[in-house]
């Protein structure tokens, strides 16, 4: 689910403070465009009309860019989130994308990917289901000298030319989720980890981040670790047998929210839901609200809005001709709790976070 928009009108943008921004993010490259971005958007560059022309007939970066994107699945609100902002900052800085839908499938993105390496752009940003399924079609297109960034989980194991890395802390994720529960259980009970694609570089450190915490506390007990594939139907299913075969469940630890709300509505047409501490990984705006409502105990934000524009801006600069662009950039977020969910809710409607 894509966040929802504010009611309150949306303030006209300044023209000239826009093309100042773009041109002074153009003009210095990354690291030196950053707070003239920051001074543009604040002048009003969110509207969401803006068509990525500054008051002078200028676009941005020069010329109409063209992207092709993919992420792992438009069924995950996490990667439907990340969608929207692409579109939306693309709007912004005169960047056309076109979107091409992993489908929540190996097979469904790599058909997709396959079309997208015959196609012709100024870059590509791909966040893949699982590392090493698409290193065929991504090197076509990198030999096409067509600059590549990876977003959330690594394409390959191994280097294949892609220009940057744009990822969460992962581990950091799994484990300060996994601390809460723990807390929360007063450091004892029977505890259950769902995770996603098992293929999927980020999930396979979010277990990671998990087990670390999860060390710290020998009277804590895991009784079942099964993946449902970022799959809300194979969550509920998994979930129903869950509840069936253990008495005793005290916490349970998932690799997104969308699971987490998925086996909470489980939970709760079981009439168990006070029995059992749930948290999730993405803080996506239903997540949020189920925290602040005390659904859910914690969720940690993967920053889809920062990732997905980060990927948009990074691939735009490197078409452009910047050199110095990081092969690693960390996009990070902050654990959500009662009181900082209001103010992560309006930097996700933004498309900032």
């Amino acid at each position: 689910m894509a966040a929802e928009k504010t009611s309150e009108p949306v303030p006209a943008r300044d023209e000239a403070a826009f093309t100042r921004c773009t041109d002074d993010w153009t003009r210095r490259g990354l690291l030196g465009g950053a707070a003239a971005l920051g001074f543009g958007l604040l002048a009003g560059c969110r509207s969401t009309s803006g068509s990525g022309v500054g008051g002078n007939g200028e676009l941005p970066f020069g010329r109409k860019l063209k992207a092709a994107f993919s992420n792992c699945g438009l069924g995950s609100t996490w990667c439907a989130s990340g969608k929207e902002t692409a579109e939306q900052w693309g709007k912004w800085f005169g960047v056309d994308v076109t979107w091409f839908d992993g489908g929540l499938n190996i097979d469904v993105q790599r058909k997709a990917v396959e079309d997208m390496a015959t196609g012709t752009w100024d870059f590509v940003a791909i966040q893949t289901l699982g590392i090493d399924t698409l290193v065929d079609p991504v090197s076509r297109i990198i030999a096409k000298k067509i600059p590549v960034v990876q977003m959330d989980t690594l394409l390959s194991k191994n280097d294949i030319g892609a220009i940057s890395f744009l990822e969460p802390d992962n581990e950091y994720m799994g484990e300060v989720v996994g601390e809460a529960l723990f807390q929360a259980i007063a450091g004892q009970g029977n505890v259950i980890q769902t995770q996603g694609a098992l293929g999927h570089t980020g999930a396979q450190r979010r277990a990671a981040g998990f087990r670390k915490a999860m060390s710290r506390y020998p009277n804590v007990k895991l009784i079942a670790d099964d993946t449902a594939d970022w799959d809300i139907n194979k969550v509920a299913t998994l979930w129903e047998d869950y509840l069936v075969q253990h008495k005793r469940i005290d916490a349970a630890y998932f690799h997104n929210d969308d699971m987490a709300l998925a086996a909470a509505r489980v939970i709760r047409n079981a009439g168990r839901e006070k029995e059992i501490k749930l948290g999730g990984v993405d803080a996506m705006p239903e997540a949020i609200k189920a925290v602040r409502d005390g659904i859910l105990l914690t969720s940690v934000r993967n920053p889809a809005c920062r990732i997905h524009w980060g990927a948009l801006m990074v691939g735009a600069l490197a078409a452009i001709g910047t050199t110095d662009i990081p092969k690693y950039i960390l996009m990070d977020g902050p654990a959500v709790t009662r009181e900082n969910a209001a103010g992560l809710l309006f930097m996700q409607e933004q498309f900032f976070l």
